[in-house]
Formats: C-alpha cells, structure tokens, sequence
C-alpha cells in the first residue's frame, strides 16, 4: 500500500475508536492494526527523508534563496 493508503486507513481506524462504539476487544484490534499502519508510514518518510538528503547532498552548490516581490 502506498503511504497515502496507509494514513487513510489509519485516520479511519482513528474515527471509529474515537467514535466510543467499539467494544474493548474491536478497540485492541484496531489499535494493533494502527500502530502496524504507524511503523509503516513512519518507514515510508524515513526512506524519503534519506532520498531527500542524497539529492541535496549531490549538488554541487547549496541552494540560492532569491527574495520574492510582493505587489
């Protein structure tokens, strides 16, 4: 699943706990299957946040901030 999957599920998980309707072992459930979705977003940005660094690390000039013209 790609990330944005993962994190739909996740909040969907998240609304029906919050709901209150749940019984203790449906919650347990849920909440097993939530943090599984909350490792596997939380790999997700670490292996973005690596291809992040890689790219500005291979340029050769750190980057130009130029201002903006606000009218």
């Amino acid at each position: 699943m790609t990330f944005e999957e993962n994190l739909a599920k996740l909040e969907g998980i998240v609304a029906e706990m919050e709901g209150g309707k749940l019984s203790l072992d449906d919650m347990m459930k849920n909440f097993e299957a939530g943090k599984k979705l909350v490792a596997a977003c939380t790999q997700e940005l670490e292996s973005i946040r690596q291809k992040i660094e890689k790219v500005v690390a291979g340029t050769a000039e750190p980057p130009q901030v130029e201002p903006m013209d606000i009218v």
